[in-house]
């Protein structure tokens, strides 16, 4: 009778059981071949950046925003409807640019005539300095008349062209308000030429 073989030691690995990093099947290596990452690994491997944190990204990333900008700016002055803000978004906002626009208002030399009362303030002449506040106060007084009239007149012809109970609130101030730029300073820039009835 043969004798029984001495029994396993507790620690040593069932029969079937793969040691970590040992052969599997024709002793290819089996399971991940690496030490699983600790916590702390994972953590920071969630942290880091997807896109490398180096002065070329952040040169482009730069250059990116300033064409973006660069593009927003083009297309709000040309009036695309993609680029304006809220205030001057719809046709009859584009409409009360144009109707301004078409027309001569007093309110466009507010600011040369203010720069001449400054001027002549530097004139040791009291009778030229008081004429010229003087002169300043009726013109702004024309101004602010004129400012009513075309809020009037544009509130008018939107409803001729809209109707009546489609119009906007604030047409009239929002027109009023362009009548004080300057031509070349006014955003959106304007789209007709003077005397040019707008569409």
């Amino acid at each position: 009778m043969a004798k029984n073989s001495a029994p396993a030691p507790n620690d040593a690995p069932s029969e079937g059981t793969v040691l970590n990093g040992g052969g599997g099947l024709n002793g290819a290596p089996a399971g991940k071949g690496r030490a699983t990452p600790s916590r702390a690994e994972q953590e920071a491997a969630r942290k880091r950046p997807l896109v490398p944190d180096t002065k070329e990204a952040k040169a482009r990333a730069k250059a990116d925003l300033a064409t973006q900008r660069e593009k927003a700016r083009i297309g709000m002055a040309n009036g695309d409807p993609r680029y304006l803000p809220a205030r001057d978004q719809g046709a009859q906002r584009k409409f009360a640019r144009d109707w301004v626009d078409a027309g001569w208002h007093l309110g466009e030399i507010v600011m040369p005539a203010m720069v001449l009362v400054i001027l002549a303030t530097f004139v040791n002449i009291p009778a030229l300095q008081f004429y010229a506040f003087v002169g300043l106060w009726i013109f702004i007084v024309f101004v602010i008349v004129d400012m009513v009239l075309t809020s009037i007149l544009v509130k008018r012809a939107v409803k001729k062209k809209f109707g009546a109970d489609k119009m906007e609130k604030g047409l009239g101030w929002y027109a009023a308000m362009r009548t004080v730029q300057m031509r070349f300073l006014r955003l959106p820039k304007p789209q007709v030429k003077r005397g040019q009835k707008p569409a």
